[in-house]
């Protein structure tokens, strides 16, 4: 019996497919995966825009020896370049032996995630307090903004051109915002209402003054005055300013370890942060590539990666097309034989809300990098299904460098679903297929991913770029 069960045993370890866990990584690969999530937590603190991860990937880069892209110079293999789309987006290219004539490596992710923007005309005074009115931006739970720290991040362009950076709410000894919440004991009437009308998006504004301007001569909005005389005395700017901003606010909070064996990291932003610094980092660790490597981290895509900082912008396709041009081969054809990773999250199966997911096709915290095959709802609209040609090269590139992965499927069918940009990709014939990070709580403003998940991220784009 003992010699049956043995064969038994045998036999299901050659045939069936039995998920790995964070149990099989050996202490060393932990703690790799732990000291590379120090550098995540500094990147997330720092990033929580797009601009600012684009000027945190940027400084990255010119200390690993990227110079800015040139598109009359001529460039040989090993050189490394980056092509910034207007201070939004960045291209991190490392040119390979063979350029691209075999076609790129593509590693693309995005750097926006869900926030609140300021309206053209936010600042308005109502019963003696100061609010900013905002539009949210992306899909987020509106609940979930209010009576949290908030911070105010972007940008403003003067009448005269000047350009000035805000960041208001990150040190320690600056204040905050916040959006008010109705106490429990008048909220009677809120709590009955369905929950997506309980809050509405004119409902998230944003607490910003309450002390009257002090030297007035009149009774006219005094506290809207004196924000507006604090902002002009550190910023230099008017209330006609905010018709040229972009102005956001994001969660305060900084990313910290989750659990008492600190194997987490919670923090704003890791859809889709998480997979774009490992996908930065894997650009900048690239070496004496054979093909062409390049890392594109992109705007827009939590409001449908429109716009010419957004994926379905031309920018990366001529970027492939100059590259194109050097190596003596047409653009198309480039791109044609070009291959990508859509670095892109899924939802970890989360039991405290387990009707939600499909448990045998979900992926897990501590299970490895994830592929989705595709992405879309219902019965697959709206997505990019990688044929099982792409997928099987995938799936032996994870498994022959020992790289801990796991499928996954967002949610039940006909529950939900989501888009990625991979369909983006597609759209310009590339093989491209989603692997990231599975995310607990996404889209909240405090998100929940593994260490040991977002290292396989790291280490998958890195033999992706130099196999």
């Amino acid at each position: 019996m003992s010699e049956e069960k043995t064969k038994t045993a045998l036999l299901r370890e050659q045939l069936m497919n039995e998920p790995k866990t964070v149990k099989e990584l050996p202490a060393e690969e932990i703690a790799k995966a732990d000291a590379f999530c120090e550098g995540y937590k500094t990147f997330l603190n720092a990033s929580p825009v797009e601009r600012e991860a684009v000027a945190y990937s940027l400084a990255a880069a010119k200390e690993k020896g990227f110079t800015e892209y040139d598109p009359n110079a001529q460039y040989k293999p090993g050189d490394k370049v980056y092509y910034v789309n207007r201070g939004k987006a960045i291209a991190l290219a490392v040119i390979g032996k063979n350029g691209v004539k075999n076609g790129a490596r593509l590693a693309i992710a995005h750097i926006d995630s869900p926030r609140i923007d300021l309206k053209p005309n936010p600042l308005y005074e109502a019963n003696n307090l100061a609010l900013f009115k905002t539009h949210y931006y992306g899909g987020l739970k509106k609940y979930q903004w209010t009576a949290i720290p908030l911070t105010l991040h972007g940008v403003i362009v003067k009448l005269d051109g000047t350009r000035v950076e805000v960041k208001w709410g990150d040190e320690e000894n600056e204040s905050c915002f916040c959006v008010t919440d109705l106490l429990p004991h008048l909220a009677q009437e809120q709590v009955t209402k369905p929950m997506a009308k309980a809050f509405t998006g004119e409902d998230l504004n944003v607490l910003v003054g309450s002390r009257p301007y002090a030297e007035a001569e009149d009774e006219k909005e005094l506290v809207k005055l004196n924000v507006m005389s604090i902002l002009n005395e550190k910023y230099g700017i008017t209330e006609g300013d905010f018709l040229s901003a972009e102005l956001c606010l994001v969660p305060s909070f900084k990313a910290k370890d989750i659990g008492f064996d600190r194997s987490m990291i919670g923090g704003y932003g890791h859809d889709d942060k998480v997979c774009a610094y490992p996908a930065l980092m894997a650009a900048l660790d690239a070496e004496a590539v054979e093909s062409t490597c390049i890392t594109y981290l992109t705007d827009k895509e939590e409001i449908g990666s429109d716009g010419n900082t957004g994926m379905q912008s031309d920018f990366l396709r001529y970027f492939i097309y100059d590259l194109a041009k050097q190596d003596g081969v047409e653009g198309y054809r480039a791109l044609s034989k070009s291959t990508c990773l859509s670095a892109d999250v899924n939802a970890a199966f989360d039991p405290t809300y387990a009707s939600a997911f499909e448990a045998k096709n979900s992926c897990y915290i501590n299970g490895g990098v994830v592929i989705s095959k595709y992405t879309g709802h219902g019965g697959k609209y709206d997505t990019s299904d990688a044929s099982a040609e792409y997928m099987g090269a995938v799936r032996a590139l994870l498994e022959n460098n020992n790289i801990q992965w796991q499928i996954g499927e967002l949610g039940r069918v006909d529950l939900g679903g989501g888009g990625t940009i991979a369909k983006y990709v597609a759209n310009m014939n590339v093989d491209v297929i989603d692997l990231g990070v599975p995310v607990l709580s996404m889209h909240a403003p405090f998100e929940i991913v593994s260490k040991t998940d977002v290292y396989m991220a790291y280490r998958a784009f890195y033999e992706f770029f130099v196999q």
